[in-house]
């Protein structure tokens, strides 16, 4: 035999025996038993769950937040793009007045009025001179 294991006896009060489990439903049930019957509400359960608490209302009001804030961005987008498209035609409408007007033909007759007429003599090249320069 073994020298080690010695017939050691133990008092019968010093081993504890484990109660067995009664008929107990599982824990998934226990937890919802526990929340619709409102025990989990009580004292100790509630302190210990507070910071939790406080940190899911912070994050609910900054997740509301950022919804009002992201809605406004998207409403002031659209109206800016709206406004875009608006001042970008009235571009591309004064460009093309601005081109019909500014043609040698609209500018003759605009002119014509005021008793202006156009020059049908080709125009001359002015050439002057050093010595003429520095005669005056």
């Amino acid at each position: 035999m073994n020298k080690l294991k010695e017939d050691i006896e133990i008092p019968i009060e010093a081993v504890a025996e484990k109660p067995e489990k009664a008929a107990s439903s599982p824990p998934a049930a226990k937890k919802v038993m526990r929340f619709l019957d409102g025990s989990f509400m009580t004292k100790e359960n509630v302190v210990e769950m507070l910071p939790f608490l406080l940190f899911i209302s912070f994050i609910g009001i900054i997740y509301i937040g950022n919804r009002y804030y992201s809605e406004k961005n998207v409403f002031r987008m659209n109206t800016i793009s709206n406004e875009l498209k608006e001042l970008r035609s009235e571009y591309i409408t004064t460009k093309s007045e601005l081109m019909f007007k500014s043609k040698q033909s609209e500018v003759a007759k605009a002119v014509a009025e005021t008793g202006l007429k156009e020059s049908v003599v080709p125009p001359k090249k002015i050439v002057v001179t050093e010595e003429e320069l520095n005669t005056k």
